[in-house]
């Protein structure tokens, strides 16, 4: 990973009782972070794995948490099959994505520790360049996938659909994107279909729309039109998303914060209407001065 660049490892999951959620992002040169941004700033050599990150995402009933503690090279350990930061590890063994999660939730200091593991039903090779010079690229590693979350602390045990990418960019991500609004949902026979939808700084919109099969083959995804959702209650983010069907709703909005918001939507895609993991990234937002200064409460540092 270049200074400046980033690396970042995804997996969302939904139980299958539609009570419980969660995401888990794995970073190398955190794009959210305001250490990595002004490290950068003052010195363009900056090692992105001295700024790398876990964040921890829990909702549902008397389980939510949210953690994002950013660690230094020192406690960062990474090859092809393992990443440890700090006393959390993401192992691939071929066959499962193992989460060993240890981390300390923000702002108030609950505990996260226990075991994810996600079970692929197969791998993808689709990738696709986000920006037209393709220095910003996303790639589904799995799409289609099962989840077992075992956690200690909270007490949780669950199973449910999940879904597991990897983004990667060259440089910093506000030098081509205004903002993008991405969402996946599954499908009929095991199937997950994804919209991405950027707004880049130069040019057109566009939408990338792909259809995975359980395999992890994938086919062009087509989408009727861009539907406006209603903006976020507290933080006013504006939403938008692709749809086939003539209305897409809210049902639940799971983050609210100044730049970005992740929520479940209900939509058709793929002609079923269908529960959808949707987020929004307004990328002005995150590098504004004011939000920048606002970060480091919920994201600390330990060097």
């Amino acid at each position: 990973v270049a200074p400046g660049a980033y690396l970042w490892w995804y997996v969302d999951a939904i139980s299958d009782d539609g009570r419980h959620a969660l995401t888990i992002i794995a970073f190398v040169g955190s794009v959210f972070s305001p250490y990595y941004r002004s490290a950068f700033a003052r010195n363009p050599s900056v090692d992105p794995e001295d700024h790398c990150a876990l964040n921890i995402c829990l909702y549902g009933p008397g389980a939510r948490r949210w953690t994002m503690t950013e660690r230094g090279r020192r406690h960062v350990q990474r090859d092809a099959q393992s990443f440890s930061i700090g006393p959390s590890r993401l192992d691939w063994t071929g066959q499962s994505l193992n989460l060993t999660l240890d981390e300390r939730a923000s702002p108030l200091p609950h505990r996260v520790r226990g075991r994810v593991r996600l079970h692929p039903q197969g791998l993808s090779r689709f990738s696709a360049d986000l920006d037209p010079a393709g220095r910003h690229r996303w790639g589904p590693i799995a799409p289609c996938a099962r989840v077992e979350v075992e956690l200690d602390q909270p007490g949780l045990r669950w199973s449910g659909n999940a879904y597991f990418d990897s983004n990667e960019g060259d440089e910093p991500i506000e030098r081509p994107f205004r903002r993008w609004d991405w969402l996946r949902a599954p499908l009929r026979d095991g199937r997950c279909g994804v919209w991405y939808d950027i707004q880049p700084l130069e040019g057109e919109p566009r939408v990338i729309g792909a259809r995975f099969a359980a395999d992890g083959t994938a086919e062009p995804l087509p989408f009727t039109r861009r539907q406006p959702l209603p903006a976020t209650r507290w933080w006013r983010v504006d939403r938008q998303t692709p749809t086939e069907g003539p209305t897409a709703t809210v049902q639940q909005t799971l983050e609210d914060t100044p730049f970005y918001a992740r929520s479940i939507l209900s939509l058709q895609m793929d002609g079923l209407v269908t529960g959808a993991m949707h987020e929004t990234l307004d990328v002005n937002r995150l590098t504004s001065p004011i939000v920048q200064r606002l970060l480091p409460f919920r994201l600390p540092r330990t060097g």
